[in-house]
């Protein structure tokens, strides 16, 4: 019999679906108790690095079948307001050109696999009701990753022969494009974020898949590591639409014609005032949830996956809004000293007139 390449792909699903989620209080999700997940200590881990830890449980669901074989979600609910929902297909394939068509997942009853996720997290919303705080008007489009996870390769013990050999249709698999087709150019650029620690594995991260090759065992750090990037990039970008959304509603503040009480309400700066905090808070605990590397393998699986993703120019044109909106709030911020100054001295004037009136009057 031929030997076959055999493994799993994992697709993972980002939603963004509060500002926040109180997980301490949530002890059952649909039904089942939620357990928190970390890391494993492999490596080089410190024992004393602290470990975010999200709400997790593995559900069975009626109908999840690809190829005959049963899917079972797991799904992890992280107190960012986000729920990431992961799904594994084993399969036994006889080349990597037969892995494409993975690409676009579909059910044996006919549905997207991305609208079942999308259907499960509604489900899984509903549920948290009462945990969520400022939960988002609807479920947006989630932020969607593919991992190609190999555990046998056809009986090959050095990953980087295999590699060699195999170079084209692995940039073809994760570009989803004919391997025949790809200019040399992009398979280097492909091959540019590519990673091993021994020469039984090897991972290569692209912008919308990622390959993961460990002939000891598939590692599930790795995967979560991948989950935690993906999960960055759905929170950053959706926060950036968020403040240029905001920007665009508030400065229309300032073009008003001003009158002589200012031309806008103190209700203005307060709710400018507590966006801004609410922003600055959020994207700092998204940042944080990525503090738990002290394994530098895992370092640099999270560091180049945060440069595929353009984490850092996220980041940034957040940090340029934010302070955009810092200008905003300082403008309106002295428009309002200014009003309660011209108030303050209407008021003195018309005491002192008052004051004249008395005195004129009361002499008579």
């Amino acid at each position: 019999m031929e030997p076959e390449l055999k493994g799993e792909v994992v697709y993972l699903y980002a939603f963004d679906v509060a500002d926040e989620i109180r997980n301490d209080r949530i002890r059952k999700i649909l039904s089942k108790k939620a357990m928190p997940y970390g890391v494993q200590l492999d490596h080089t881990l410190p024992k004393d690095i602290p470990f975010y830890r999200p709400l997790a449980i593995d559900l069975k669901r009626e109908g999840w079948k690809i190829g005959g074989v049963r899917v079972q979600p797991v799904v992890r609910v992280y107190e960012v307001g986000v729920v990431s929902i992961m799904i594994s297909v084993p399969f036994t394939v006889p080349d990597l050109r037969k892995l494409l068509s993975f690409h676009q997942p579909v059910l044996d009853n006919q549905r997207p696999l991305d609208r079942a996720a999308h259907e499960l997290c509604a489900e899984i919303v509903k549920n948290l009701q009462e945990y969520i705080v400022r939960g988002m008007p609807g479920i947006d489009t989630p932020e969607a990753y593919t991992v190609f996870c190999f555990n046998d390769l056809k009986g090959a013990q050095d990953v980087e022969t295999w590699r060699s050999s195999q170079r084209r249709e692995i940039a073809g698999l994760l570009s989803e494009t004919d391997a025949d087709l790809l200019s040399e150019q992009q398979v280097g650029e492909i091959f540019r974020h590519c990673i091993s620690y021994t020469r039984q594995d090897l991972t290569v991260i692209d912008w919308d898949a990622a390959l993961a090759v460990d002939l000891t065992g598939t590692s599930p750090d790795l995967i979560h590591v991948l989950e935690l990037a993906n999960l960055q990039l759905e929170e950053l970008v959706l926060m950036d639409k968020r403040l240029d959304s905001y920007l665009d509603r508030a400065y229309p503040i300032l073009e008003r014609p001003r009158r002589i009480w200012g031309s806008f309400s103190r209700a203005d700066l307060a709710k400018i005032r507590r966006f801004r905090m609410d922003v600055a808070k959020i994207t700092d605990e998204v940042t944080n949830i990525s503090k738990f590397f002290g394994d530098w393998f895992l370092a640099r699986i999270y560091l180049s996956a945060s440069e595929r993703f353009h984490l850092a120019t996220w980041h940034q044109s957040i940090q340029q809004r934010l302070n955009s909106l810092d200008n905003l709030y300082g403008v309106l911020r002295t428009e309002a000293n200014e009003t309660w100054m011209l108030f303050l001295e209407v008021t003195i004037v018309l005491l002192f007139l008052v004051d004249l009136l008395g005195v004129f009057f009361f002499n008579r």
